[in-house]
């Protein structure tokens, strides 16, 4: 016997740190939870390893004045091998310290003080990485200043060289004044349009065109053809008024005349410079008179207002391209503005969160606190541990060794998927959902009816509200977020080996799709071993293998079974009764039938009409159905009983889906059993009862 033992034991909590010392954010997602959970373990047993490290418990040697009978203190390293044990406590944030030694006190003390001078060098590195990071932070306000700077003046330059202020004001005040010179354009086009008219009138009247009329014109606004006009008008004056009075052959008389002939000489020379070859038809309407001269004058007159709309339509016109040129380069000025406008946003987000965090780090520093505190301290123990005699110590030995032989043994012997982890590291596919095992045979689920071998157990039916009934609408959870990635309309559900639950799995799963108010078809595509119709109690005389034959059609064959829910079955009933009557009728095989053109047009009609649709496949291990059946679908849910499917199935099965290039959504365990704190999870849930809404 030796003597007794005393152990002192403490407990130190480790929590994080303030996140905004830090000097970049964690950002959160679905996936970073492990990862945090994996860091937190990591982090736990760094400080493990530092508070038993050499040098700590060095110090705590030296201030306890702790000494062996010759007086030399103790070895650092035979305290850490012999009695100290630090461990973090599975499941918590929490460091257990304990320490053993015949006097009482002494381990108490040992505890204490190697876990004060745990926490001082503790807030000491704590310090130390606060003034690191602030130091750092220091560095980086500048730059992030730069950069503030920086994108606020690209903004603003690209708002001065472009006249850009509010591009949505800007659009709308674009439009209006479009609309507004599209008016205008109209009405001063309608006014052009009426002078024309006008002009034609007058042009048909006096026989001239518009361009003798332009040339009229610039002859009427000429002083000198003014001038020689009068004086022609003033000798004809004359030469009718001598006439009158005095003979043809009158000096005088014919002295004006020769004066007329010069000046209408001059004139001819004047109209032929400006008119050309329209010479005649000018000089003729410049002898208009009367009523002819009035619209002569309104036809100059209209020219002239037609000149103005001309040149104030294109006026408008040029200003209206240039406004619609403008409309069209909003929106990429708007789309570089937005970009500048988030950049600069960005920047200033950056920014403030580095002031924050210097802020935030000064007064973390000057809290002077680390990331761990004490728990519970050690007091003295007043009961030593048991003592142990060399021969329990042996037959504790060989009592183990042979445990763990036995154990090797059974496991080397042993081929099958004995648990949820073994099933999911094998096929290495997307775990979507556990059914737990339930029954006479399960400690969770007692009460739920025993089910035959090779039968389905239809849970949402029979049981909506129990807590099985839970696992299927997770597993329908699951289903759904998968299709909000991709579309999942048609899902073969298959599995290695017969008795492994996937006709079970097909059928709950259809029905609770059914009660989320989906419209679900159920095939029963097991040709092999149809089972579905005996679990829903409807003959198989019309089924898929009929429908695919074109005996029948698709709504004659589907039977509702439930709301939203239409089971077609198997059909394999039908055949077999033609075979019978007919020798000479050789029904197709399974395979021939679902491998054809009129499948596969079967399938297009499933979708056509159904929002779900849950092909109950045959085995990998009876057949090749399930993989010509998963190319017509969306994709396969392969389900795993553990217990039931040994690893050389599961591994072919695994090998069969990867080489017949199968779009697999992930798998389900079935009939899986439950772990000690899912069972008292259970325990309690059972007691409550569930409704369809839970």
């Amino acid at each position: 016997m030796r003597k007794p033992i005393f152990v002192a034991e403490g407990k130190l909590r480790l929590q994080e740190i303030n996140k905004a010392s830090n000097i970049s954010d964690i950002a959160t997602d679905l996936g970073n939870s492990d990862s945090r959970v994996e860091e937190k373990n990591i982090s736990l047993k760094t400080e493990v390893e530092i508070i038993s490290s050499t040098p700590l418990v060095k110090q705590t040697i030296n201030k306890l004045q702790l000494k062996d009978n010759t007086g030399k203190y103790l070895r650092s390293q035979d305290i850490i091998n012999n009695r100290l044990a630090v461990s973090g406590i599975k499941g918590t944030d929490l460091i257990l310290v304990s320490y053993q030694d015949v006097n009482p006190k002494i381990a108490a003390n040992f505890v204490n003080t190697l876990m004060n001078l745990y926490l001082n060098n503790n807030s000491s590195l704590h310090r130390e990485k606060v003034l690191e990071n602030r130091q750092l932070i220091k560095k980086q306000l500048p730059q992030a200043e730069n950069i503030v700077s920086k994108s606020e003046l690209a903004l603003r330059r690209f708002k001065e060289k472009n006249k850009v202020l509010s591009v949505r004001e800007e659009t709308v005040k674009l439009v209006d004044s479009l609309r507004e010179l599209q008016r205008k354009i109209s009405e001063q086009k309608s006014q052009l349009a009426g002078i024309k008219a006008q002009s034609q009138t007058i042009q048909n009247s006096l026989g001239i065109t518009a361009e003798e009329v332009v040339v009229l014109t610039s002859l009427s606004q000429s002083n000198s053809v003014n001038q020689i006009l009068q004086n022609i008008q003033q000798v004809e004056g004359k030469i009718a008024e001598k006439s009158t009075i005095l003979k043809v052959d009158h000096p005088e008389l014919l002295n004006l005349e020769n004066k007329l002939i010069s000046l209408e000489k001059t004139l001819g020379t004047r109209i032929k410079k400006v008119a050309g070859e329209r010479k005649k038809a000018v000089r003729r309407s410049l002898n208009f008179g009367g009523f002819k001269q009035q619209l002569s004058l309104k036809l100059i007159d209209l020219e002239a207002q037609k000149q103005g709309l001309k040149s104030e339509i294109e006026a408008l016109s040029t200003l209206e391209n240039s406004y619609q040129q403008r409309l069209n380069n909003l929106p990429k000025l708007e789309q570089q503005q937005r970009q500048l406008e988030r950049q600069l946003q960005n920047v200033q987000s950056n920014y403030s969160v580095l002031l924050k965090k210097l802020q935030d780090n000064k007064i973390s520093e000057n809290q002077n606190l680390g990331n761990a505190q004490i728990v519970a301290r050690a007091e003295f123990p007043e009961r030593p541990i048991s003592s142990r005699v060399l021969s329990y110590v042996g037959s504790g030995l060989l009592g183990t060794l042979f445990f763990i032989t036995t154990v090797c043994i059974l496991e080397v012997r042993d081929k099958s998927i004995r648990t949820v982890e073994q099933a999911k590291n094998l096929t290495g596919l997307t775990l979507l959902g556990i059914i737990p095992e339930f029954g006479k045979s399960s400690e969770l689920f007692p009460d739920i009816g025993e089910v035959e071998p090779g039968n389905i157990h239809l849970i949402m039916n029979n049981h909506p509200n129990s807590p099985v009934s839970e696992y299927y609408r997770m597993l329908r959870a699951n289903l759904k977020f998968i299709s909000s990635v991709k579309e999942l309309n048609i899902i073969v559900v298959t599995s290695s080996v017969p008795n492994e639950g996937k006709s079970t799995v097909a059928a709950n799963l259809a029905m609770v799709m059914a009660q989320m108010e989906s419209k679900v078809l159920l095939v029963d595509g097991d040709l092999h071993h149809p089972v579905q119709h005996q679990a829903w109690k409807i003959p198989d005389n019309q089924g898929l293998s009929n429908v695919v034959l074109g005996q029948f059609d698709l709504k004659t064959a589907a039977k509702q079974v439930k709301p939203n829910l239409d089971v077609l079955t198997a059909g394999k009933e039908y055949i077999d009764n033609l075979h019978i009557f007919d020798n000479d009728f050789s029904p197709p095989s399974p395979g021939l039938i679902l491998d054809s053109k009129q499948m596969g047009n079967l399938v297009k009609d499933f979708a056509a009409n159904y929002d779900f649709v849950i092909i109950d496949a045959p085995s990998l291990s009876i057949a090749a159905d399930a993989g010509i059946l998963g190319n017509l679908a969306d994709g396969i849910l392969f389900v795993v009983r553990p217990g039931v499917v040994d690893l050389a199935n599961a591994y072919f099965a695994k090998e069969f889906l990867e080489h017949s290039d199968q779009n697999v959504i992930g798998q389900v365990v079935n009939g899986a059993t439950l772990n000690p704190k899912r069972r008292r999870q259970h325990n309690f849930l059972r007691n409550y009862k569930f409704s369809a809404s839970t």
